[in-house]
């Protein structure tokens, strides 16, 4: 079993398991008043391991396995025997990273929750557009763009519906919440990007010259 596999097994049991016990859910989402003020750090990482109900837990885990096991295969070519290692740290800075500025923003809001793997999902995601940012990706089967292009579309998003949510919370309270943390998509998809290139600074040039290939991918 590889390393992909391996989480979306853990990830689906552990969510399965909370959403028939809303004991086990308490103690795991990611509340950041708890994290503040009752010092529980590990929701920083729990809190990506539950999902809000079926169809959460799916997407997140269908676009992982697609993404993750592809990563998994070049971190191994790329960083040898170490490559298992640095994609499990891929996967656990994804949930961390992508989740400290919605506590920053919310550690003294006791209501506030969040939950889910898309930050870490996000990471593997823009991991895999850094190695490979002319390769296409089909959305549906029928709108096919390069990697690159779509990673665009998706950071412009993120940050374009996680700017209005904070604008229509300070505006109009809690109305128009949708609840989906936009911020950890757009910071996960960041940390994975640069996590990587930190790893090994040479993947950036053959980034830079892969891009020089685009206008011959469309």
């Amino acid at each position: 079993m590889n390393i992909t596999t391996g989480i979306v097994v853990i990830t689906a049991l552990i969510s399965v398991l909370c959403f028939y016990s809303g004991e086990w859910m308490g103690k795991l989402i990611f509340n950041p008043y708890a994290v503040n003020h009752q010092r529980q750090w590990y929701r920083l990482f729990s809190s990506g391991l539950i999902h809000a109900d079926w169809m959460h837990l799916f997407i997140n885990m269908f676009v992982l396995i697609s993404f993750g096991q592809v990563v998994e295969v070049r971190y191994s070519r790329e960083f040898g025997d170490k490559g298992w290692y640095y994609f499990i740290m891929l996967y656990i800075g994804g949930i961390v990273i992508s989740i400290l500025p919605t506590y920053k923003k919310h550690r003294e809001d006791p209501g506030y929750n969040a939950l889910g793997a898309s930050g870490a999902v996000s990471a593997v995601v823009f991991t895999s557009i850094l190695l490979s940012p002319v390769s296409g990706i089909c959305l549906y089967g029928l709108l096919c763009l390069p990697a690159i292009i779509w990673g665009v579309i998706y950071i412009v998003y993120s940050w374009w519906a996680g700017r209005t949510k904070r604008e229509n919370v300070r505006f109009v309270g809690r109305i128009g919440r949708d609840n989906v943390n936009h911020d950890a998509h757009l910071w996960g998809a960041v940390f994975g990007f640069v996590y990587t290139i930190l790893l090994k600074p040479g993947l950036f040039e053959i980034f830079i010259a892969q891009l020089k290939l685009l206008p011959q991918s469309f």
